[in-house]
Formats: C-alpha cells, structure tokens, sequence
C-alpha cells in the first residue's frame, strides 16, 4: 500500500544519508591517509655505482612568503572557479558529443560552478540565465515547464546523458549534475521522440558529476529568505594506476519557508558517481535519490469565462493557495554507460537507465471569476502517481577516409518502456476565495474517488522503440561538414481506465521516419556558417468528443518541420551565436460536420513559429564576464477551427525575451566580484482570440562575492537579492493560466574546499 511505504521510505531515506556520510568520510580519510604515506615515504636518490639508496631528506620550513604564496595560487584557482561559464557545445544524442562551433545547430552548456554560485536550488532557476527560455507551472500543480522557442518542455521530456524517462519529472535538483545543457530547436533526430510528446522546440541534458584527476572536498551553506536553510557537501577522488577509478559522492538539501508568505519547500539529493577506464573501455555507474517537496504553495491562477480582462497583479509576497495543499515527490533513478573503442576508428557504445517514482499531493487552483475584485472559487484533489520506466540506447560510431572526405558514421537505436498509475480524490463541491483577500478555509472533504488510493492502476504504457543513421562527411580540412541521416521511430501506447476496473480503453501503435540535414562551413578558424532541416515528433491525436463522425480515429504521429540557419563565433573565451528558425506544427480541433448536429475531428491546423536568437557568452574584457542575449518570436496560428483565430499569436508565447549576467572583478579588492542580471519579457496573449495580454515585465538581480583564504583554504562568501525591486508581474500565461513572479529574495551562502 503506498501509504503504507512512507515509513519505509522515510527508514531508506535516514539509512540512504548515513551511508553517503560515512562513505564520504572514508573516502576524505582514504585520501587523507595515501597522502600523508607519500609524504613520509622514503626517498631515493641514483648513486653513482647505479644503485639506489635511501637518501634521509630534512624538511622544509615554509617561510611567510612561501606560505603568501600558496595562499595566491589558491585565491586564483578558487577565483576560476567560481566564474560565470557557459560552454557552447554539449551532447547531441546520436551525433555524440561535440563542439558548439562544429555542429548545425545551437547548442550550449551551463556548468556547475554556475549553478553553486547562485544558489540554484530547481532546474528552473539554472534556466533563469537563459534568453530562449521561460519557466512556467504544470497544469494545477507546482512542477515546472519550460517554454523554448514558444513550445514546451515538460519535466517528463528532460533527458540524461541523451536517455529520456529517467529524470525527475516535476522538480529537479540540480545540484546532481555538472552540466546543464541547452539545445534550440527540434531533435527527432537526435534523440527521438520525447516520452511525452514535447521538446518539439528544444531539448534539455543534464549530465552527471565525475571524479576529475584533482581531488574535491567542497563544503556549502546556503540560505534564502524568509528562512530556507541548507547545503551541499560534494567529494571526489581517483585511485588505483592511472588514477583509472573515479568516485563522486554529493549530499545536498534544503528545508523551510520561501519569500513568498506561508510557503515552504524542502529537498534531499544523494548522488554516488563511479567511473572506470583504461586505454580502450570507459564505464560509467550513476545512482541517484531525489525528493523534493512544496506546502502551501502558491499556485498558478485560472481565469473563468466570466472575467473580463487579466487581473492586477497581487502584493509580491502574497500568498493565494491555501495551507493544506502540499506536494511530496520521491525518485530512485540512474544508469549505466559503456564505451569500448574496437580501434581507433570504431567504437561501440550503450547505455541503460531507470526511474521509480512515487508522487502525491493535495492540490487547489483557484479560478478568477471576476478580473476586478479578485473574487473567485477553487477546490481540491489528491492525486497519487507513481512510474516505472525502463530506457536503453546503443550504437556504433566509425571514423574513415573515402579519398578527400572524411566521414562519421552514427548507427544504433533506443528504446523506453514506461508504466504511470495513477488515482484521484476530490470535494465535489469549490469554496470561495480572493486573490486579493484570501482566507484560510479548512481543507474540504474530498468524497469522490476514481481508482485506488494507496495502490493505483496502470493509466498508460508507453513503448517507444527507434533505429538511426547518419553519416558526416566533412571537406576541405574540415572547413565544411554536411550531416544527412534520419531516424525510425514506433509508437506503442495503450490507455488503460485506472479509475475503474483497469481495463485497457485505447491502443495507438504508429510509427515515422524522420529526416535530418545539417551544413556547417567554417570561413575561419574561429567562425561557422550553419543550417539544418530536421523534425520533432509527437504522438498523432485519436478522435475523441461527442457525435464525432470519425470517432476512435487515430492520427498518424505529429512532425513538426524546423528549418534553421545562423552564424557562430568562438574564440574559447568568447562565444556569440545569431540564428533565424521557422518551426510549423501540426494541430487538432473539432468543428461542425453537415447540419445535423454532428461534429468531425481533424488533424489541420498549424501553428508557425517564427524568430531570431543572440546568445552571447564569455570574457568581454579582463575581470569582466558577460552571458545572455536576445530573442525574438511570432508565434502565428494558421487553419484554425472555420478560421476564427487564423492570423492571431499563440497564448503565453511572449514577442521578445532579453536575459542579460554581468560579472565584474573589482581591481582594487582582490578575491571580489559583483554580480548582476535582468530578464525582460514582452507581451504575452492569454487567449487565442487576442482580446487580453500581460504587459512586459523586468526583473533585477544583484549579487557579490569574496573569495579569500582561511588558514591557507579558500573560502568563498555570496551574497545576493532577486527581484531586488521587488517587482510585481505575471510572469507567464502559457497554457491560458498566469503565474506570479517571485518576490524579493534575499541569498546567502558560502563554500570551502577541505
């Protein structure tokens, strides 16, 4: 029974953090130990005969300039690293991982020294520095979407280490991972279609911490206001000849009340990395825990069909969720990674990955009812839900000559299995409230229910297989390079009536091939000029409403065709990359059919997105940093139902977006650094018939930091305010509902290497 688990899971979780310390603490000691055993080793030196002899060796004595020394060296380091850094380039799922300015498309990283200095506690803040995207909520609940050239990418879609469905699919830790990475555009390709049926307009990889060949025992401490307390501790090593076994171990964890009244989150990460190599074979084994939670979130905000235009937007801190409604979501996840290089042409790869979830909440979203006075009703659900997911990939990689070309041959295939259960109870009846007044009500009691609470059904099993090939052929020395390739995918998916007797209630098994064409020329060393036609895809609808005439009718898979061109500049230290997309997919409605009250299903609308993108990343000057850009989208709706809304923009798809980090390092305190940011965005649609919209907002971050040494370790102390302006907005309305903006928020942390 699923509640009765929880204490399980509570024991596992203690006993889970016990053993991460005690291994930490083993592993430091360990290391400690070989250590100090070099230092007292004895010495030899070669005699003249050619024999060696122990040669006794007296100590030095550090003097205060030699130790003011090693003190400098160590500001530095820590000073690097704690720099702002985004790297252009990242893992592209069949293509394998590559340099940013060699590949046809836009593509780049987040590293985790970003991520540890500004405290980034989800995935969505990491994404906050990114220009092309916007973070919004889930449909009545508190995980986070993310909106890439105007279509989104949910939690379920977020790939690791290019596998899909073992990811945390509501809210992510992100203090697990050593890259966060961001891919523009579609990836049928790629990476194949996303279990969930997103990422038509982009992509996010995250990909784990590893032990590198410079020990790490790194202690943070991190606060928010009002009071969210935590912190990381992250310990790597590398043993044996040639430092061939790596281990990472990573505890992270948060707990208390948020700036916004009355809300408070909480979460624990476990990550244990192990890694082996010798000159042919790399392995890799990642095992990770992850439990997150909100109480007394405040949630998104419906608007009914009697509000007439979009409401003010309420005090910053204001808090219109009701206490009772919480969320608490547990994962096991992981995987296993496997390189063998044949010869130094061909290597062979595979990987295999899981997840187990168990999620439950009490959810209330209030429903505006009168855009004035804020009047308005909300309910209330529980919902448990629970997955288990399976989810491989494997393939070959070859490099040859044909005379003056040189070619990359991809080939392999994926698959995922996936299973969600799920139940519901909810109040039959909703209950007053305000967004501008609200009232504790008591939680109302939920009688109605559809499933099995404490051990629910199969609602849907997912079976998504793909085969690919591609093959890159590159001219010139390498100053031009054309990909060409496509990717088979089939679809198996069967609906199951998880409410009632488990029965199976629909069956969709479809497949496509999807298509991919890349061209890079490099004018310069340091300069590509690029384009790409390639496809996202989606599970095609299947007919369904009442008096259809073509009920049960089931569609062929969504292609959504991109075409891409833009231009790149790299330097190492500076990267700028300018691109111009058109992405067109497919949509459904339902109209009238004839004049006898019967309606038809038709897969013919479109949606075409239009827009540029600037990123910019990297030194500008010495000591001074910068990472943002700009976009621009028209999201243009065509061959909607009997054309009423042909020519109107998409909902929640904003004109522009501009993110701009600034990071100076002052040249008359050395160790210190400001740190500033804005985002902007421009007006947003909250109806398809274009009669309502938020207006542009912007928000300000400011931020230091000081890094100096305590007895001869550095130390670095943070310090930081988001919306410092404390700022009022609605932030997004993809999907038609709004999210506020966060208020005011004060950071604190620091870090030490042991």
């Amino acid at each position: 029974m699923m509640r009765d688990r929880l204490p399980v899971l509570h024991s596992l979780h203690c006993v889970g953090r016990t053993a991460f310390l005690l291994a930490t603490v083993a592993v430091f000691n360990g290391g400690a130990f070989a250590a100090q055993q070099e230092a007292t080793a004895p010495q030899k030196t070669a005699t003249l005969t050619g024999k060696v002899a122990p040669v006794k060796k007296t100590p030095k004595t550090e003097t205060p300039a030699t130790q003011s020394q090693k003190d400098e060296s160590l500001l530095v380091t820590a000073r690097r690293r704690n720099q702002m850094e985004v790297i252009s380039g990242g893992q592209l799922g069949a293509l394998g991982t590559k340099k940013g300015l060699d590949v046809p498309f836009n593509i780049r990283s987040y590293t985790s020294s970003l991520i540890l200095n500004q405290q980034s506690q989800t995935l969505g803040e990491v994404l906050e520095n990114d220009p092309s995207v916007r973070t919004t909520y889930g449909y009545g609940n508190f995980s986070e979407i993310f909106v890439i050239r105007g279509f989104p990418v949910y939690g379920d879609d977020v790939a690791i280490n290019g596998l899909y469905g073992i990811t945390p699919r509501q809210l992510l830790s992100p203090q697990l991972y050593d890259q966060v990475q961001v891919l523009n555009g579609a990836s049928a390709f790629l990476n194949g279609a996303a279990p969930s049926g997103t990422a038509i307009g982009g992509n996010i990889n995250l990909m784990f911490k590893h032990a590198q060949n410079t020990p790490i025992t790194r202690v943070t401490g991190d606060y928010a206001s009002q009071g969210v307390g935590g912190g990381s501790l992250d310990v790597g090593r590398r043993f044996g000849q040639d430092k061939a076994y790596g281990l990472r171990l990573n505890v992270a964890g948060l707990s208390g009340q948020t700036s916004i009244d009355h809300e408070r989150r909480h979460s624990v990460a476990l990550g244990a990395d192990f890694d082996w190599h010798d000159d042919k074979t790399r392995i890799s084994l990642d095992m990770n825990y992850q439990n997150q939670g909100v109480n007394g979130g405040r949630p998104g905000v419906f608007l009914g069909a009697d509000a007439t235009g979009v409401p003010r937007v309420p005090n910053a801190s204001h808090n219109y969720g009701q206490r009772w409604t919480y969320n608490d979501l547990n994962y096991i996840f992981g995987m296993l990674n496997i390189e063998h290089d044949l010869s130094k042409h061909v290597t062979l790869y595979g990987a295999f990955g899981g997840l187990g979830s168990d999620e439950k909440g009490n959810y209330s979203t209030l429903t505006v009812n009168n855009s004035q006075t804020g009047a308005a009703t909300a309910g209330a659900m529980y919902v448990p839900y629970a997955q288990t997911n399976e989810s491989t990939r494997g393939g070959v990689r070859a490099h040859f000559d044909t005379g003056p070309v040189k070619h990359e041959i991809n080939a392999g295939g994926s698959a995922l299995w996936e299973e969600s259960r799920t139940a519901y109870s909810m109040a039959l009846s909703s209950f007053d409230t305000n967004l501008y007044n609200t009232a504790a009500v008591p939680a109302p009691t939920e009688n109605w229910t559809g499933g099995n609470l404490d051990n629910p059904l199969p609602t849907s099993r997912t079976q998504l297989y793909s085969l690919f090939f591609s093959d890159t052929m590159s001219f010139w020395q390498g100053r031009v390079a054309l990909t060409a390739g496509f990717r088979y995918q089939n679809m198996l998916i069967n609906g199951y009536n998880a409410y009632t007797d488990g029965s199976r209630t629909s069956h969709y098994s479809e497949d496509a091939i999807t298509p991919v064409v890349g061209l890079v020329v490099h004018p310069t060393r340091r300069t590509s000029i690029y384009f790409n036609r390639i496809e996202g895809l989606s599970q095609g609808p299947t007919a369904s409403g009442t008096n259809l005439v073509n009920l049960g009718q089931i569609f062929p898979p969504f292609k959504s065709v991109q075409y891409e061109v833009g231009a790149k500049y790299d330097t190492g230290r500076f990267t700028t990359t300018l691109a111009f997309y058109q992405i067109s997919q497919p949509n459904s409605y339902t109209e009238p059919y004839g004049n006898n009250g019967s309606f038809i299903f038709r897969e013919n609308g479109l949606q075409r997105n239009r827009g540029a993108e600037l990123s910019v990343n990297g030194q500008i000057l010495p000591g001074l940093r910068f990472n943002g850009g700009a976009t621009l989208i028209d999201a243009d709706l065509r061959r909607t139902a009997q054309g009423l809304d042909n020519g109107h923009t998409a909902i929640g798809i904003p004109n522009y977006t501009i993110n701009g980090n600034l990071e100076y390092d002052l040249p008359f305190l050395r160790g210190a650094t400001l740190v500033g940011r804005v985002e902007n965005t421009g007006k947003q649609w909250v109806n398809t018939a274009n009669t309502a919209h938020l207006p542009v907002w912007t928000r300000f971050d400011l931020g230091a930091r000081y890094t100096f040494a305590v007895a001869h370790k550095p130390l670095t102390l943070r310090f930081g305010v988001d919306n410092i302006a404390n700022t009022r907005y609605w932030a997004s309305a993809f999907n038609g509902y709004l999210l506020q903006g966060l208020p005011r928020t004060f950071k604190f942390s620091f870090t030490t290497d042991l």
